[in-house]
């Protein structure tokens, strides 16, 4: 039984981690094999759609001047742009700074109820076709509005997400260097699964959906911009990837920043598996169930859990003599987290050796993601919105 258990269990790890991302490019293959190859969207620049773009500003003085002549100098038809900054419940200059820019339209009040409360504030403002929403402490690629926009000509398209990059330069500790390594798998992820059918879930950095399918989250919603992607995809609509828009941001300041940000993504995974039960029945969209049970249930839930029980067992197989497979199993587990603990001693002596970079971020997550579980349930988790504290400088080049 002990037996069973250690390999079910390590089966669902390796999937998760590694398997569902072979299994989706092979799909991906088969699909192109047997004619069904996505074509690439294309649109005229005089018949994009009207767009709006929403970005929700709490105290970002310091980067909120760098970020507004960025999102200006955005390539898009003059007669089809709107800009709409929400500034809800900043105490800095953040509002009088935005409100020095004619082209845009501020929305502030004193009062701060949290992002998902702006975003819902701004929706009542907005008529054109497309909204595309930004955060305040990242940069956009001057083509992103129209490498998103142009997907909409294709009536099946609900929403667009762009790709984030993390920015952490040479002097990056090991949270920073696997944080940038992780989101460039979860890049190679998104295009394979908006390539299969459907993206599940997009990045609050940079995306779209079409208003019309707006649909207002619980103001306690942690995860918005991921809530409202997905129960854009449950009405049948697919979200797409398009890498040629991105959003580029510093990484976190330390390991605690990150630490901290990634246990409240953490929570809100919970909370939206909680929510979003309609999309693990797989009798009403059997495809969008495998992608996102695949993608975002099990590394939110089980997975995390099941990987100190798989250490657990395999040491009581190792120690019971039953075999030299366990035997190798578990010095390979031993030296995998001995490297996370390497690189937990190194950042804090700021050391780098690149080999601990991925196993100390990987251990980081999963401990966030129990971290999460554990403050959601005891009710410990806010909605509100805070600034994330990331590395000041959005000096990152964000046309490459």
């Amino acid at each position: 039984m002990v037996e069973y258990l250690f390999w079910i269990a390590l089966f669902i790890i390796i999937y998760t981690y590694i398997g569902y991302g072979m299994l989706l490019y092979m799909l991906v293959l088969v699909r192109r094999l047997v004619g069904k190859r996505r074509l690439a969207a294309s649109a005229k620049y005089d018949t994009l759609p009207s767009c709006t773009v929403v970005v929700a500003a709490y105290n970002e003085a310091p980067i909120i001047r760098q970020k507004i002549d960025n999102t200006l100098g955005l390539r898009y038809p003059t007669d089809r742009i709107r800009y709409i900054f929400v500034t809800d419940g900043s105490t800095d200059d953040t509002p009088a700074l935005v409100s020095e820019y004619p082209a845009i339209t501020l929305l502030h009040q004193p009062t701060r109820y949290g992002k998902i409360a702006a975003v819902h504030r701004a929706m009542h403002e907005i008529t054109t076709d497309v909204v595309v929403f930004t955060d305040a402490n990242t940069l956009l690629n001057p083509d992103a509005l129209i490498e998103l926009c142009k997907h909409y000509e294709d009536k099946q398209i609900g929403a667009v997400a762009g790709e984030k990059r993390v920015y952490a330069g040479e002097e990056a500790d090991a949270s920073a260097a696997g944080e940038g390594f992780y989101w460039k798998y979860e890049s190679a992820l998104k295009k394979w699964d908006s390539e299969l059918y459907t993206v599940v879930g997009t990045a609050g950095e940079l995306f779209s959906i079409r208003r019309n399918l707006y649909e207002s989250v619980s103001l306690d919603t942690i995860l918005d911009d991921f809530m409202i992607s997905m129960r854009i995809a449950g009405k049948g609509y697919r979200v797409v990837y398009e890498p040629g828009a991105f959003a580029t941001e510093m990484a976190s300041e330390n390991v605690q920043e990150e630490l901290k940000r990634k246990i409240r993504i953490a929570a809100g995974g919970i909370q939206s598996v909680i929510r979003l039960k309609k999309l693990l029945n797989p009798f009403i969209c059997p495809v969008l169930t495998f992608q996102y049970v695949s993608h975002r249930v099990l590394r939110w839930t089980l997975t995390p859990i099941l990987l100190p029980v798989v250490f657990i067992l395999n040491a009581l197989l190792h120690f019971s003599n039953a075999g030299i497979v366990y035997l190798g199993l578990f010095y390979a587990q031993l030296a995998f987290y001995g490297l996370a603990f390497l690189g937990h001693l190194l950042e804090r002596r700021a050391l780098k050796i690149k080999i601990t970079f991925i196993p100390y971020y990987f251990c980081i997550m999963n401990y966030a993601v129990l971290g999460g579980m554990f403050r959601y349930f005891k009710g410990k988790q806010s909605a509100v919105w805070e600034r994330s504290n990331r590395k000041q400088s959005l000096k990152a080049d964000y046309n490459r």
